[in-house]
């Protein structure tokens, strides 16, 4: 059985109007190709579909059966073509993005909000990861973008610095650093036992915080170190040590957690990265990365 979609088309108006002239009208053409269409259509389908009437053409029972079908596959013919459409323009499709802890509070939500209201129909796909497996899963494929920390060294990936903020020091409440009466420096932290970053799993804040305390001159005595920011926080929440974080680990509050300034550091010392594969042709990901703003 072969028809094509405008044999289909044909069918329907003829149906629908309950006339071969109305019809082509509604369709912009001449009465008989629109004729020849619906006698393709018969013939392919192997019965007749329309049966002509002293006022016009009306389907026969094999044709309102028919027309059902028809109207569904026209349906789903158009659904194609516009969904075509906006893949190739980046307004729908599949994003998969993969995020750090502290980029989900930081950078991941305000990036959601504004899909969700500029790209509805672009399904973004999110998945925890720190930065060294966000490269792995990059260069594997696996994921379109990643929400690094720092930016990695390939000719394969592309980099935009999205989000900027400094370090702020977690500790117990009630620590005699909260009771100094200002900011604390390096120095002061020094002396207390520090809860820190893992070298290999989150190498950009493990060689942060040890560059932060290499010039001030000072070494600091690290008890733990910790993969992520979350299990971080918990340690210093139970009294283990103190840590510099970045400041938007500040929204996860628990029970015994206070948050200080730090004197003597930049503003802007963590940084996010968006990162993706240069060269990429996903036009969801081109229309998603527009909403990132740079060094928001």
């Amino acid at each position: 059985m072969t028809y094509t979609l405008d044999q289909l088309r044909g069918f329907v108006a003829v149906a629908e109007e309950g006339h071969f002239g109305r019809a082509a009208e509604r369709l912009r053409m001449t009465q008989p190709p629109l004729s020849r269409q619906v006698q393709k259509l018969e013939r392919a389908v192997g019965v007749p579909l329309l049966v002509r009437t002293a006022h016009g053409a009306a389907p026969t029972p094999a044709g309102r059966a028919f027309l059902a079908e028809a109207r569904r596959l026209l349906g789903q013919a158009d659904a194609a073509v516009l969904l075509a459409r906006r893949s190739a323009a980046g307004t729908s499709g599949t994003v998969r993005i993969a995020f750090t802890a502290v980029s989900a509070l930081s950078v991941l939500g305000r990036w959601i909000a504004a899909a969700r209201e500029r790209l509805p129909d672009v399904e973004l796909v999110l998945t925890e990861m720190v930065t060294r497996d966000q490269v792995d899963a990059l260069l594997a494929g696996e994921i379109d973008v990643g929400l690094a920390r720092g930016v990695p060294r390939s000719d394969v990936l592309a980099a935009r610095r999205v989000h900027a903020e400094p370090l702020v020091l977690a500790v117990p409440r009630g620590h005699p650093l909260a009771g100094l009466g200002r900011a604390p420096g390096p120095a002061d932290i020094a002396a207390h036992d520090v809860v820190t970053y893992a070298p290999v799993e989150a190498r950009y804040l493990y060689e942060l915080v040890i560059t932060v305390f290499r010039e001030a001159g000072v070494t600091p005595r690290f008890v733990q170190r910790m993969a992520q920011v979350h299990s971080l926080l918990a340690l210093v929440d139970a009294g283990v040590g103190v840590a510099l974080v970045p400041r938007s680990a500040a929204a996860l509050r628990l029970p015994h957690l206070e948050f200080l300034d730090v004197a003597g550091l930049g503003s802007g010392l963590v940084e996010t990265h968006a990162v993706w594969r240069a060269g990429g042709d996903l036009p969801a990901l081109r229309e998603l990365l527009r909403l990132l703003a740079p060094d928001s």
